[in-house]
This record gives C-alpha cells, structure tokens and sequence, in this order.
C-alpha cells in the first residue's frame, strides 16, 4: 500500500484495508512519498491493521520491478534508509512498525541470492531486531532470517502464479497474475490446508503459509481481499 505519489493514484487502500490484517507500505524509493506514507499510516490505524516497511529499489519509472546490479551494501544501506524513514512516520503517529517485506525485484533477488538476503535481514536486525520479516516461503530470505535470529514469516501469494523451484512466475510471463478469483480461492486454500501450491508446469510444490500477499494495485484487489477474507472465515481459519 502507499504506492502512489503527487498527484498520482495506485490502487484503492482504504476499500482493501477491512479486509486485511497487516498491511506493506512503500518507503519512498519505488513509490509512495511522505505525505502518501503518513496518510497511509493513518488510515492503517483507522483499521486497526498492522503496519510494514515495504522498502524497494530507488526506480520510480520501473515501480521497484526490474533487476539492478546491487552489491549486499547497498541493499544494507537502501533497506536501512527507507525502513528509518517510515519508522519516524510511524513515531510522530504515536504507532510502530509490526514488521518489514522487500518489494518487487529486490524481493525476489534477496530470495534467490543468499548474500543479498543476508544483507536484508541484517539490516532489519541492525533497526530493529523486533521486527518480523516477510519473505518468499522456503527461500533464502526466510534463512537468512532465521540465522540472524529474526521473527520470520513464511510468505505466499493470492495473486501470483509459481515455478516448479518455488519461485514466482516472472511478471514478463503471460500467466504470472491469477486474475480468476476461483483461482485464487483455490491457491489460497491449498497452500493453507495441504502445504501445496501448484506450479505453471503443473507439479506441485511444497509450500509454508504463516501470512498471504495480496497485490494492492491489482485490478481485482479490493474483490479479492473482500472474498478471500470471507472465505477463511467460512473455513474456521483465523486471520490475525
């Protein structure tokens, strides 16, 4: 959430946020500016919901979604800045940040790539060592976690299709995004219930789900975050 700024609109958080439990705000460098991330943050605790750092690669043309030639310092220093900039908005808004979830391409190289996920996660540890990391389940982000003694919150996705390794479809493939909500559901629910999630070629993947991302800028969003919510309720699984 947050991923607008001026002028310049993205998606429909406040019609999501009663839907959700924990919410990813962009930090300034992918998207989002202070005024977006202060609002964002207001509207948060208006929802009683929890808020996240959601720092990103500084690449405002590209939304954080290409790959850049990054050393592990940088990602240290990039993840430092943006996640001490909207801990300060969460402070003046007498809240703090729950927990922190990398965006876009930094995300996905910091889950293959084990010295970028080390990078991240000592950084988390290095602002705060109470925060929680989000990161791709059975990745190298969730190990890098774990071994610099972070909370870790195993990560899937409602609206994004999977690889036979695990991995996300790159968003360059035609079926990357599930925009059927049956499909959706039915993702969602497997990966809880069973474990599983099923790939593009058709295997299934073993898979961990302690929290769901949910895109905010999706088309389907607001309906998705609406049904989803519902249906987990209507299976007795707690959301919270």
């Amino acid at each position: 959430m947050g991923e607008s700024f001026g002028a310049w609109t993205m998606g429909d958080d406040a019609a999501v946020l009663p839907y959700v439990s924990s919410v990813n705000i962009a930090c300034g460098f992918h998207a989002g500016d202070p005024a977006t991330m202060m609002k964002t943050i207001q509207l948060a605790l208006k929802y009683n919901v929890k808020i996240g750092a959601h720092p990103g690669f500084q690449d405002l043309a590209g939304f954080g979604r290409r790959e850049m030639q990054v050393t592990a310092r940088e990602v240290y220093e990039l993840m430092v800045y943006q996640i001490g900039a909207l801990a300060a908005c969460a402070k003046v808004h007498a809240t703090a940040l729950y927990h922190v979830k990398p965006h876009g391409a930094l995300y996905n190289m910091a889950a293959r790539k084990a010295e970028l996920a080390d990078a991240v996660a000592q950084a988390i540890y290095d602002v705060d060592p109470t925060l929680v990391l989000y990161g791709l389940s059975g990745s190298e982000l969730i190990n890098a976690g774990r071994q610099k003694g972070l909370q870790v919150y195993q990560e899937v996705f409602a609206d994004r299709t999977y690889q036979e390794d695990g991995t996300l479809t790159p968003r360059s493939d035609k079926n990357a995004l599930i925009h059927d909500e049956g499909q959706a559901i039915e993702q969602v629910l497997a990966m809880i219930k069973r474990g599983k999630v099923t790939s593009l070629q058709g295997i299934e993947v073993d898979i961990q789900a302690d929290t769901i991302c949910l895109h905010g800028d999706g088309v389907e969003a607001v309906q998705f975050a609406r049904t989803i919510n519902q249906t987990l309720k209507d299976q007795d699984i707690l959301v919270r």
